[in-house]
Formats: structure tokens, C-alpha cells, sequence
């Protein structure tokens, strides 16, 4: 078995051109769960000519085994429990209580470092590509999805370079449309499919949306300046 993927840049460039039917759309968002999504979806963002935001979601993972998802938690208040997990690991709820005032608090930080003041994109009547390095449980992406759709959006869009079959098919029922470059079976993690799957740290977050928050204002500039000089 060899990866797949150089980084999460490489799987943001294979990821985009299964994506380019929706290129230069002015009703598409690329939303980047943070922080591992930010890479990917920032390729994706730039080669679809799209804006680039945030859906801040957090995995309740229990304490002994972080990957072992007993649900998720969003930026927005919301919280999903997988019952079944928190009951076959034994986690009192005490301890799920405390895990999801951890998590929310985190989110909080998260939220008000990346942004930076810039308020969030308005998704309502837009398509939105829901954009992560991977699927491992698939809470975290079913939560975002399920905040997103609070917002009402036209139509949400699931883009992943690897995801399992099982959690793959479980996307497939909740959102419109889910793009994933590769479902393995068996399946064991995310990061064996990268060759480079370094956690992402808060600076490259805050510097990559930045970094494509200048380029969409600076595309909007020469497209008004184009526009001007057109209608002369």
C-alpha cells in the first residue's frame, strides 16, 4: 500500500478536478473543516475560483482513544451523540458532559482567532462544498452537515480525497452530493493515505484564509475595473 497523497495541498488538487462542473460559479462556498480541511479546501477554493470560509466542528472523542468518535459538536451549539458508542465504551455521561464543554470551548477559540473579525459567509441559496482531509467515523461531517443545513443552503456538496464505504454511504444520505477520490476496504485511518499528514497548526489556518480572502477581493477588484472600462 502506498499513499495517495503527497499533502493535503496534493489532495486538494485531485479533489478539485472531480469538482469543476461547479468552477466560476458566483453561488458556490467552499467551507474547510478546520483545521486538517483548510489545506485541502484551499486548493479547492482556488482552482473553482470560490470563496474559502469555515464550519467549525468538533469530534467528541473519547479520552483514552481520541480517534474513537462518541459524537460531535459545531460552533453553532449543536450536538450529536452517537448513543451506541458512549453505551459499548462504557464513558459515563459525566464524562461526555465535560468533554463537550472541552470541545465547545475550543471551538470558541478556534472561532474568533481564524476569523479574525471577518464575519462568516451567508450560505443561504448557495451550493456549499463541504471540504475535510478525510473521513475516519464521519461526525465531524455529519454534524457540519447538519449545521449547515440550518442555514438553508440551495444544495451541500461532501468533498473528501478518502473516506471509508461505510461513512461514505452514510454521507451519501444526508447530503445532496458527495465527491470522495477513495473508499479502501478495509479501512484503518486517514493518514495512511498522505505521505505528509503533519497536523495543521492555528498559523497555517489563519494564513491560508487569509491568503485566499485577498485573492477573492483582489479577482472582485479586476472584475469591477474590467466591468467599468467594458461600459465605456
Amino acid at each position: 500500500m502506498h499513499p495517495l497523497f503527497k499533502n493535503r495541498f496534493h489532495a486538494g488538487h485531485l479533489l478539485a478536478r472531480r469538482l469543476l462542473a461547479y468552477a466560476a460559479r458566483q453561488d458556490v462556498l467552499v467551507l474547510a473543516l478546520p483545521r486538517g480541511g483548510v489545506p485541502v479546501a484551499y486548493r479547492v477554493a482556488r482552482a473553482l475560483a470560490a470563496p474559502l470560509d469555515i464550519l467549525m466542528v468538533r469530534k467528541l472523542g473519547l479520552p483514552s482513544q481520541p480517534e474513537y468518535a462518541l459524537g460531535a459538536v459545531s460552533g453553532e451549539g449543536m450536538c450529536l451523540l452517537r448513543l451506541d458508542k458512549i453505551k459499548s465504551s462504557g464513558t459515563e455521561m459525566a464524562t461526555v458532559r465535560a468533554l463537550i464543554d472541552r470541545e465547545r470551548a475550543e471551538l470558541s477559540r478556534r472561532e474568533l482567532l481564524y476569523r479574525a473579525g471577518k464575519p462568516a459567509l451567508p450560505l443561504h441559496d448557495k451550493i456549499v462544498i463541504l471540504v475535510d482531509d478525510g473521513i475516519a467515523t464521519g461526525s465531524s461531517m455529519c454534524m457540519a452537515i447538519r449545521a449547515a443545513r440550518r442555514m438553508k443552503p440551495a444544495k451541500i456538496i461532501v468533498a473528501v480525497p478518502v473516506a471509508p464505504r461505510t461513512g461514505r454511504k452514510t454521507l451519501i444520505r444526508i447530503a445532496d452530493e458527495v465527491v470522495c477520490l477513495h473508499s479502501p476496504f478495509p479501512f484503518t485511518s486517514v493518514g495512511e493515505w498522505y505521505a505528509d499528514f503533519r497536523q495543521v497548526s492555528d498559523d497555517i489556518v489563519m494564513t491560508l484564509l487569509e491568503k485566499r480572502w485577498k485573492q477573492v477581493n483582489r479577482a472582485r477588484a479586476e472584475h469591477g475595473r474590467v466591468a467599468v472600462h467594458g461600459s465605456r
